[in-house]
């Protein structure tokens, strides 16, 4: 999912059969070492990296908008287990989509600097091995999703029809990002529905909010490829803004803030949660103007800042609660 980059038409790339060993990683989005590398059997390291467990950034940014939508629903006490199936669940469904996005781009992996030592593009993972691989990992969501309420559990298996257009969005329209957006964030209203067994305003507000965020973020995310996109002949926001990207950048971000104040003022948060957004706000405003939209590595660093804006706004409901009687 947010690891992707745009897609386009099919071709021929390097060689399937000749894997690209980690210390031939350079200039792609694969650290040359990780954890998986380092502790993880042989055999099972190309699978930890399909799931993208060495770069967990795509798993947080899924896992914030449901943690926030619980804590929202919580009102600052109740049973704390929705956050360990959250967590869970956002670690086995980041890998799941990945993996079906790695599926679908396989052969444009291989033409793109960034994604061509991913598993599927390499050749360390063969076809046959990655779908049976993303069933297991369904089968394991589909197994945390069966722990909440019947509507939280279908509102949950809904999510599954954006997941897996997403990938083929990019090949037909400017705005994956936006589907992207409507898929990363539909913890938002997941989380609430699992402990509230419906959705409200505040959720529906803390969905739209989210989607803007995420609209932003991979907006800059998506600069890292805009070469190769191009050559390629393949769609995404940061092609369709090109020099005017930073204007679009701070009117998603802005808009993101609106919308999570309207979902805290309907969750009748107290000020404490207004305050932290501001410095939220104010995170996002610095990823704007110092953006350096034409390199890659700077995209990408600031990319992986958003982590920081998402604790500040769990920070903020948190504190944005009445204290318990």
């Amino acid at each position: 999912m947010t690891d992707s980059h745009s897609a386009g038409p099919f071709s021929t790339g390097p060689n399937p059969a000749d894997p690209i060993p980690a210390n031939g990683r350079a200039a792609t989005d694969m650290p040359a070492q990780s954890w998986v590398d380092r502790l993880l059997p042989g055999a099972l390291v190309p699978y930890a990296q399909l799931m993208r467990l060495d770069r967990p950034i795509g798993t947080w940014l899924l896992l914030f908008p449901g943690l926030w939508s619980i804590a929202l629903a919580l009102k600052g006490a109740g049973d704390l287990r929705y956050f360990g199936y959250f967590a869970a669940g956002a670690l086995v469904m980041r890998g799941a989509g990945c993996v079906w996005n790695d599926i679908a781009d396989r052969n444009i992996d291989r033409q793109v600097a960034r994604t061509r030592a991913r598993p599927l593009a390499s050749g360390a993972v063969g076809l046959g091995q990655a779908v049976i691989f993303m069933a297991c990992l369904l089968f394991l969501g589909l197994l945390i999703l069966l722990q909440f309420n019947a509507f939280a559990a279908l509102l949950g298996a809904c999510a599954l029809g954006v997941v897996a257009v997403y990938p083929l969005m990019k090949r037909i329209t400017h705005w994956p990002q936006l589907v992207l957006g409507l898929a990363f964030n539909w913890g938002a209203l997941l989380g609430w529905a699992a402990v509230a067994g419906s959705l409200a305003a505040a959720p529906l507000a803390l969905y739209a909010g989210g989607i803007l965020w995420t609209l932003g973020y991979d907006t800059i995310y998506a600069h890292q490829d805009k070469e190769d996109d191009a050559l390629i002949g393949v769609k995404s926001t940061a092609l369709l803004f090109g020099g005017r990207t930073k204007i679009w950048l701070a009117a998603f971000y802005g808009g993101a803030v609106v919308m999570f104040a309207v979902a805290g003022a309907l969750a009748d948060l107290r000020w404490p949660y207004f305050a932290l957004l501001a410095l939220g706000a104010a995170q996002l405003a610095w990823q704007v103007r110092g953006a350096k939209l034409d390199d890659g590595a700077d995209c990408l660093s600031k990319f992986k800042s958003n982590r920081v804006f998402g604790w500040m706004v769990l920070a903020a409901i948190a504190f944005g609660h009445p204290p318990p009687m």
